[in-house]
């Protein structure tokens, strides 16, 4: 009761705005459900709200989507998650790779505080947020670099969710393409998905969704051995740095995998996943709504200034070579 009590007000907001987006997003199939809350989102979110919203709001924008990634994982096979992320390990290392180098060399050049290039650096190449929220107690980030940094992520993230679905179309990509370019090309896991999502809405198949889920999974690991090697770099600066890995451990990966091997070990019958997966589908809906409600454009474009300008490079830098690897790689 406690915790109805207190996030009932956001998560009402959330399904409201998911209902409405799912609606839409079957009419307009090409568009899509999960832009349409975006949307729907970014528009309330320029009106006040009250602070009761808020702890329901959150909720949804971080707890629920990770509860989608874990329905997604009813409708895939095992064999399949292990195949696909073993293809992607060479590109997500060459995207991961490129961002930490280009967020360096821009902030050397731009003279950028070394913690908000770090934090995007970090964001833009791993899993967004998520990485964020791991890596800032590790190099003593505070509110303001933390804050300025998810923004930019965010910023990012509701353009990818728009733009990666039509120039997947207009580039003929496949949706094996498609999925391997969101999955590795794209900062965080809601916007990655949400465009896997749009994609197979105009594409009549989930094989993208798919892919670009199991490929930024991949990819979110990455945040143990980077946040430990911060962790040793900074523990030299300072001895009293520690890292607890159950913290920074995205755990939803582990039940991700796990519901992936129920459904592969007991071949469960195609009407009962597919149910689960759709309502993984409708919980991401509700989590872009989320997401839209806790970005305000405005402030950030006029507040945001060069760290903008270096997470922009990052994402584009980190978009080419995730192309360039899949032509190397006959992947598209």
């Amino acid at each position: 009761m406690k915790f109805i009590k207190k996030n009932y007000q956001g998560l009402f907001l959330c399904f409201l705005i998911g209902i409405i987006a799912w609606l839409l997003g079957n009419t307009f199939s090409i568009i899509g459900g999960p832009v349409f809350a975006i949307l729907l989102g970014l528009i309330i979110a320029l009106f006040p709200r009250k602070d009761y919203f808020e702890s329901g709001i959150t909720f949804t924008s971080k707890k629920i989507l990770q509860y989608a990634i874990v329905l997604l994982g009813f409708g895939m096979n095992f064999i399949q998650i292990f195949k696909v992320g073993g293809q992607s390990l060479l590109i997500i290392i060459s995207t991961i790779s490129t961002s930490l180098i280009v967020s360096y060399v821009v902030s050397k050049l731009m003279k950028i505080p070394s913690n908000v290039s770090i934090l995007v650096g970090v964001g833009s190449s791993i899993c967004g947020g998520s990485a964020i929220a791991a890596t800032a107690p590790v190099i003593d980030a505070n509110n303001d670099e933390i804050a300025k940094s998810i923004s930019i992520i965010f910023l990012f993230n509701v353009i990818a969710a728009f733009l990666f679905p039509v120039l997947g179309n207009l580039l003929g990509l496949t949706d094996i393409g498609f999925g391997m370019w969101a999955g590795t090309a794209i900062n965080d896991t809601s916007s990655v998905v949400a465009a896997g999502q749009t994609w197979t809405s105009s594409h009549g198949n989930d094989v993208a969704l798919h892919y670009a889920t199991i490929v930024k999974l991949t990819r979110t690991l990455a945040i143990i051995p980077i946040t430990l090697v911060l962790a040793l770099y900074r523990s030299k600066k300072n001895s009293n740095t520690t890292v607890k890995l159950s913290k920074i451990f995205p755990w939803f990966i582990l039940f991700f995998l796990l519901t992936a091997i129920i459904s592969t070990v007991f071949n469960l019958s195609a009407s009962f996943t597919n149910s689960l997966t759709e309502g993984g589908k409708f919980f991401i809906t509700m989590a872009m709504g989320a997401i839209g409600l806790n970005t305000n454009i405005i402030k950030l474009i006029k507040t945001g200034g060069k760290p903008i300008i270096m997470g922009l490079l990052c994402w584009i830098s980190i978009a080419l070579v995730s192309l360039l690897m899949q032509h190397v790689l006959h992947i598209w």
